[in-house]
């Protein structure tokens, strides 16, 4: 298998982490590449018509697409724990931090291409406000409601989650996020320590 991979983006870092802690990822080539909304990159356009990475091709040329997708079938090739539970309210309990990590990534992306892609004379301050609000408003929930998403035991919500916060680091999509939300940033500093999360760092 192929992976078209940035070092810089959160969405192929979390298919890395994944492919990692389910044991697979000696099973994938890394193809290092950029691509951005106004420049797509010719090589994974033709894999993928949205020219977003990450993009996962098969040996079979098949291709599959986006971080959530690929991060389910890769989760499928390893073995009990799985990151994705198979069914009930654990996966929906899982699936829902992933989708609120991935609401996180995505507020994080557009704040980004706001203040670095857009032409400063074009750029909308309430609009980067908004984005910073949301991913304010979701931090907040993940601690008030902490105990019932964070267990000892890894998922791909929790991935997604500790990516996210990675990137608003790495980024200063925010200023410190931490102050207020103890749980969550205990959480994480013991998270990062992980092996998958260390071995993946933004650069």
């Amino acid at each position: 298998m192929k992976l078209f991979y940035s070092t810089a983006s959160p969405y192929a870092r979390k298919v890395d982490v994944t492919a990692r802690e389910a044991g697979v990822i000696d099973q994938i080539k890394v193809i290092s590449t950029n691509t951005n909304p106004v420049d797509p990159n010719g090589d994974i356009v033709a894999c993928n018509p949205i020219g977003k990475i990450p993009t996962l091709v098969l040996d079979d040329g098949r291709a599959i697409f986006d971080s959530r997708v690929i991060c389910e079938y890769i989760d499928s090739l390893g073995s009990e724990p799985f990151l994705f539970p198979a069914n009930g309210d654990a996966r929906i309990s899982v699936q829902t931090l992933h989708a609120l990590g991935d609401g996180i990534l995505d507020a994080s992306l557009l704040a980004r291409y706001e203040t670095f892609l857009r032409p400063a004379e074009f750029r909308w301050d309430k609009w980067t406000d908004g984005q910073t609000g949301k991913i304010g408003t979701a931090l907040d929930f993940l601690e008030n409601n902490f105990s019932n998403f964070f267990s000892s035991s890894i998922d791909i919500g929790q991935i997604t989650v500790a990516c996210a916060l990675s990137y608003i680091e790495f980024r200063e999509i925010v200023d410190d996020w931490q102050p207020g939300r103890n749980k969550l940033a205990e959480w994480y500093s013991r998270f990062s320590q992980r092996e998958s999360m260390k071995a993946t760092e933004p650069s």
